[in-house]
Formats: C-alpha cells, sequence, structure tokens
C-alpha cells in the first residue's frame, strides 16, 4: 500500500482513508466531474508521491468547481486530505503549491457565496483545518509559503513571517499581504503595527521592495502613493532596476513574477483616486522614458494615460503637448499610442496637425494592435477637419475588410474606429469622398456587413449622397440590405424619386413591419402618400401590432391628427423604448411641447444624477432641440451634466470621445434652442 508520510507530526493520505470515504452519495460540483473523479484526483496525487506536479492538480480545480458560486459536499470531505497532502513534503513541491492556491480559491469562494449554495459542513470542516495552516506558511518551498499567504488569517501571523522570511520571493508577496490585511482588520493596534513594518520597507528595502512597501501602505492609506511619487517615478524608471520586478514580484495565484510594466499599471491605478497626480506619474515616467531611451515604459505609461484620459476630460490639456511631441518618437509603439491619442482628442489636437500629416504614410505597427501609425494619423487629422487625411481615406477604411466577412481586430485599445464612425462626421467632404464609396458599393466583395456600413453613411449625409442613387438602387434585391438601402434613399430626398419602382418592388423579409416601412418609403418618395398614412396610422392604433410604427407617423406631421389619440396612447403605456419616440411624434403631429416635452425630460434626470444611461439621455436631448422648450428643472440638470468633470458616455475606448462629443454638443444645441424658463409650475415627471 502506497503511503505519503508527512513530517512534523502530520500523517500522509492512504488509499483505505480515500476508499473508506462513500463517494458516490456526494453532491458533485457540476455534472460532468462526478465525486468518483475527486476519489481519483486525489488518488492519483498519492501513487505519484514526490513525482506530482501541478498538472496533477487540475482534475482536482474542476471537479471542486470554482467559479460557480457554490461549494459542493464532495469538496467538504476532500478538504482534509488536500491540507494533508499539501503539507506532506514526500509529494511533489508544485503540486503542493497548486494545491493551497486550491485551498485559497475554494475558501474565497464559500466567501462570496450565497449561503444557500455552500454545503452544510464546509465552514466546521475548514475551522477543523485552520490550526494545520502555519505549518504551510513555514513550509522549506518558497512557492508554498507564497500561495499560502492568504491562509495567514490575520496580521500578527503575518508580521511574525515577516520577522522571519528571508526569501525575497516571498518577502515581496508578504509585504503586499500585510497591507491588504491591515486594510481588512479595522482595528487600528494591527494597522500601525504593519504601518511599522511597512515604512522599515521604505527605509532599509531596495529598489523594488520600496516600491511594494508604497503598494502595501496604498492598501489601507490610498494616499501613501501620493506622497510617495518621487520614489515610485525614480525606481520605475531606474532600467537597471528593471530585470529585478521579474524575480520578485509574485502574486498568489499568479504563475509568472509581474514585470516592471504590469507593476506601473497596477501602481497607475493605485492613483485613481487622485487624476491630477495620476496624471503627473504618467508624464514624469514619459519624460523619463525618453531621457533614458526606454520604450517599452514609454508605451505602459501612454496607456496608463489613456485609461485616465477615458473618463477625466481635464487631463487632456496635460496631455495634448506631450502626444505632440511624441509623433517624432523612433519607436513605433510610441508614435502609434501618441497618434491615436490625438485622434481621439479632435480638433484640440490642431496644433499638431503638421505633425500628423508627417506620418499619414507611416507603416509603423504596433504587436497585437490594429491598423498604422498612418492610419491613426489620418484619423486624427479628419476629426481636426485637416484635409490633408482626406486622400485614400476610404480605401485605407476598407483594407482591412478586403478579401474577408470582417476586420479581425482586438478588442484592446488603442483600435482603429469604425467606417461609419470615420465617415458619417465628413458629410461637408461628400463630394470628395463619394466616388470611392460607390466604388466600392459596386464590388461584389463589400456585401453584408460592410455594405451595412456605407449605407448608413449615405443615411447620414442625407441628399449630399444622392449621386450614390445608381449604386443603392440595386441592393434593394437584397434582403439583408434593402431596409438599410430605403433608409439611405429616404435620406436622400426628392433626388430618389426615380427610384420608386425600385422600393416598390424591394425584397424584404415577409413580416408587416417591413411591408410597412416600404410603404412609408413610398410616400415619402413621391407616392401615395394619403395611403402610406392610413396604413401606418391604422398599425399604430392596432395595440396588437406592438406600436412598432410610431415614429414613423411622426414623419407626416399634422397631417396625421386624426391618429394622435394613438400616438398619445402608446406614450402613456409604451415600453421604455417606445415612449421617447411617441413622444417626438405627437409633437410633430399636435405642434404642442406638451406632454411631449415632459416625457422625454424624464431620460434627463438620472443621467444628472450620475446615472449612465446614456443612450436615451441623447435620444431624448435630440428630440427636446427641436421642440425647443425646457423647464427650469430640466435646464438646472443640463447645466449640471455640462459641468460634470467625467467623460459623458458607457464606453472605455475610443467610442467614449465620440459619445461624449455628441451628448456634450447635443446638450449646447438643446440650451441655445430653448427660450428661457418656462413655467416653473409645469409638472416634470
Amino acid at each position: 500500500m502506497t503511503d505519503v508520510t508527512g513530517v512534523a507530526g502530520v500523517a500522509g493520505v492512504t488509499f483505505e482513508e480515500l476508499d473508506a470515504v462513500r463517494w458516490e452519495l456526494l453532491e458533485p460540483a457540476t455534472e460532468f466531474h462526478p465525486p468518483r473523479e475527486t476519489k481519483r484526483a486525489l488518488r492519483r496525487l498519492v501513487r505519484k508521491g514526490d513525482a506530482a506536479t501541478e498538472e496533477d492538480c487540475h482534475p482536482l480545480f474542476d471537479c471542486f468547481g470554482p467559479g460557480r458560486g457554490r461549494v459542493p459536499s464532495v469538496a467538504t470531505a476532500a478538504l482534509p486530505f488536500v491540507v494533508r497532502l499539501a503539507l506532506a513534503r514526500h509529494v511533489g513541491r508544485g503540486a503542493r503549491a497548486a494545491l493551497v492556491e486550491l485551498l485559497v480559491g475554494a475558501q474565497k469562494e464559500a466567501a462570496g457565496a450565497d449561503p444557500a449554495r455552500v454545503d452544510a459542513g464546509w465552514h466546521a470542516a475548514w475551522r477543523l483545518q485552520r490550526p494545520r495552516f502555519p505549518a504551510l506558511l513555514a513550509d522549506p518551498a518558497p512557492e508554498v509559503r507564497r500561495e499560502a499567504l492568504p491562509l495567514a488569517g490575520d496580521t500578527d501571523v503575518l508580521l511574525e513571517r515577516w520577522r522571519a522570511e528571508t526569501d525575497p520571493a516571498v518577502r515581496l508577496p508578504l509585504l503586499l499581504a500585510l497591507g491588504d490585511a491591515a486594510a481588512a482588520s479595522g482595528g487600528a493596534g494591527a494597522v500601525d503595527r504593519v504601518r511599522d513594518a511597512v515604512t522599515g520597507a521604505l527605509r532599509e528595502g531596495d529598489p523594488v521592495t520600496r516600491v511594494a512597501a508604497v503598494h502595501a501602505w496604498a492598501a489601507f492609506d490610498p494616499d501613501a502613493p501620493v506622497r510617495e511619487q518621487d520614489l515610485l517615478v525614480d525606481a520605475l524608471s531606474d532600467l537597471a532596476v528593471r530585470p529585478r520586478f521579474e524575480t520578485v514580484w509574485y502574486m498568489p495565484s499568479v504563475e509568472q513574477a509581474l514585470d516592471r510594466e504590469a507593476v506601473v499599471s497596477w501602481t497607475a491605478s493605485r492613483l485613481g483616486h487622485a487624476p491630477e497626480v495620476a496624471l503627473s506619474f504618467c508624464a514624469r515616467l514619459v519624460g523619463a522614458a525618453r531621457a533614458h531611451g526606454d520604450p517599452l515604459l514609454c508605451r505602459t505609461a501612454l496607456d496608463e494615460a489613456w485609461r485616465l484620459l477615458v473618463v477625466r476630460p481635464f487631463v487632456a490639456a496635460g496631455l495634448l503637448p506631450l502626444a505632440g511631441a511624441l509623433l517624432a518618437d523612433p519607436d513605433d509603439g510610441v508614435r502609434y499610442r501618441a497618434a491615436h491619442l490625438l485622434a481621439v482628442l479632435g480638433p484640440e489636437a490642431a496644433p499638431y496637425a503638421d505633425g500628423l500629416a508627417a506620418l499619414v504614410d507611416d507603416p509603423g505597427e504596433e504587436e497585437y494592435l490594429e491598423g498604422t501609425v498612418g492610419d491613426h494619423a489620418r484619423w486624427a487629422l479628419n476629426r481636426i477637419g485637416d484635409p490633408r487625411g482626406l486622400p485614400e481615406l476610404v480605401e485605407r477604411l476598407y483594407a482591412p475588410y478586403r478579401d474577408r466577412y470582417s476586420r479581425a481586430y482586438v478588442l484592446g485599445e488603442p483600435r482603429l474606429p469604425e467606417i461609419e464612425e470615420v465617415l458619417i462626421p465628413l458629410r461637408e467632404h461628400a463630394e470628395t469622398l463619394l466616388p470611392a464609396v460607390r466604388e466600392l458599393l459596386r464590388d461584389p466583395g463589400a456585401d453584408g456587413p460592410l455594405a451595412h456600413c456605407f449605407l448608413e453613411v449615405l443615411q447620414a449625409w442625407g441628399p449630399a449622397a444622392a449621386p450614390a442613387l445608381p449604386e443603392v438602387v440595386p441592393l434593394l434585391e437584397d434582403s439583408r440590405l434593402s431596409l438599410s438601402a430605403i433608409d439611405a434613399l429616404v435620406a436622400m430626398g426628392p433626388a430618389a424619386a426615380p427610384a420608386a419602382p425600385a422600393v416598390r418592388g424591394a425584397v424584404v423579409l415577409d413580416h408587416p413591419a417591413n411591408h410597412l416601412t416600404v410603404t412609408w418609403a413610398l410616400g415619402r418618395l413621391g407616392g401615395d402618400h394619403d395611403e402610406a398614412l392610413r396604413l401606418v396610422g391604422e398599425a399604430v392604433l392596432r395595440e396588437d401590432a406592438g406600436y412598432g410604427p410610431v415614429h414613423l407617423l411622426g414623419t407626416f406631421g399634422p397631417a396625421a391628427a386624426p391618429y394622435a389619440d394613438g400616438v398619445r396612447h402608446v406614450m402613456e403605456h409604451g415600453g421604455p423604448w417606445l415612449r421617447p419616440r411617441a413622444a417626438v411624434a405627437l409633437w410633430r403631429i399636435t405642434g404642442d411641447p406638451e406632454p411631449s416635452a415632459s416625457v422625454l425630460e424624464a431620460d434627463l434626470f438620472p443621467v444628472a444624477e450620475g446615472g449612465d444611461a446614456y443612450g436615451s439621455f441623447l435620444d431624448a436631448l435630440h428630440a427636446l432641440a427641436e421642440i425647443g422648450t425646457l423647464s427650469p428643472a430640466a435646464r438646472a440638470a443640463l447645466h449640471a451634466v455640462r459641468r460634470s468633470d467625467r467623460r459623458l458616455a458607457a464606453y472605455r475606448d475610443h467610442r467614449a470621445f465620440l459619445q461624449d462629443e455628441r451628448i456634450r454638443s447635443a446638450i449646447d444645441a438643446v440650451l441655445a434652442r430653448s427660450e428661457g424658463p418656462r413655467d416653473a409650475s409645469r409638472t416634470v415627471r
């Protein structure tokens, strides 16, 4: 019989003990890992002993079912065996470290799960094992000691280990664990004792340990990194120190040590509550990186500055000159980031237009990011309004899609914008850009999603897109594109009237809403206006139709007066998506601001109170700009939103800047359009 014998009085695990458990009666983590698999995984570890590896523990992780918000009874039964194997010196050290990681994860799962989803015996079983954990903290294998840090339980146990520990690759994560434990303790005495240890490390440690000490301090004193910014910048920008991070900055449950760049990012996140200091930190790192010829640090600092800029508009003033200077940097990745940063800032980047224009053909790339330096420089010029970004623009936007169904971009930032995001704002340059757009619409490889993009652009360009009529009409024969083509044709206005016969024969999926859209479009293109009004109006009155075409009814204006009561009914009883659309339609029909304005204003206040329902907020703004009136309460809410120092967007990539600009522009339009306060007694619902 194989037996794994522990040391220091810790018993091993035998096959007989494992066989004595009625595994088949236990609750599994998932149906794919029945309890017998837990027994099999434990037997494998016993059998292999010193030859056991981390990989041998992987089936056991599956049996515990981490990440599912529950602790099954099979985990409770396995717990004492896992602890004893983790302590058994005759089990491979890699396997023992993995078993400790499993223990930490299981307890974290139990602490965060709904109590009803935690096996009734788990907490008692865990308490029985706690006296064994200090032995793990003193294990001869540093990787085991490191993984066991979350099992310490309190600051005094960690402080005892801090005084005894000599391995730098354990002392550093131990220092970080001390900070977290002090923050969790809530006791002044524990915090004071940890502060003494941290300040000692700040005075006596090497540069990497001093950075870790600041992180540990920040766990219970968020302003520590603010006070120690000089120390952080000096240590993180010292090229001689850089390799040291990768040898000692370990974290529990993370296989590899963090490199210097990862620590820079983590440090920047510690400054999130002090954005001015965070900006200074990033700028100083960029300056040091340029002075030392350290492109990796420069890229990382720019990435952190970008993340700050996404949520804090005021950061732009400090980053503009920095990004402008970096356009001439010798490193492709630095120029790439600088060009993108200037692009998202749009007109604010105008002083650097010449530097951007010099880069439109720059082929420099950054691994794992999309596009070239030239692509981002070209977009920056377009955002600025500089015509030097127009030549070959459409072709460059299409290039990533050529010979493929879609572009295979990464989700990280920075990345290229979508075609419509670039072209829609360039309506005044439609005459210049339309020939290339028309050519691509004739390209049989540009069907599907890409054609939808171009049709969306043409719709936004409106009458300026009319020369593309010959390319849009054939798309009416494709049910995937026909409705988008109809929208583009209607937006073109009277110039699209010759397309009416083709619209009448458009191939659409057989659904009443699609046929109504065709009828409505014919009325807009010079067909039977009265018939279109009647059919759309009757559909709105039929409650079983879902009120879908209510937004179309508003386009008929006062002629739709016979259906006004039906529109009002939709506005009062429809869902969140329909009510504002019905409100706009009712105003267009009656010309009376009320009750439409009150309904629309209701979508303003959640954002003014800190919410993030920006889509409905923007829709309401556009409609209120048409109506032209605001209540005093709504006016005050919009002024409050306009003054707020936050990015008005739910996105955290380049779209955040585009949405923020649209919203702020719409707020300005509403405030300018409204003719002063209305009667303050008007009810705002």
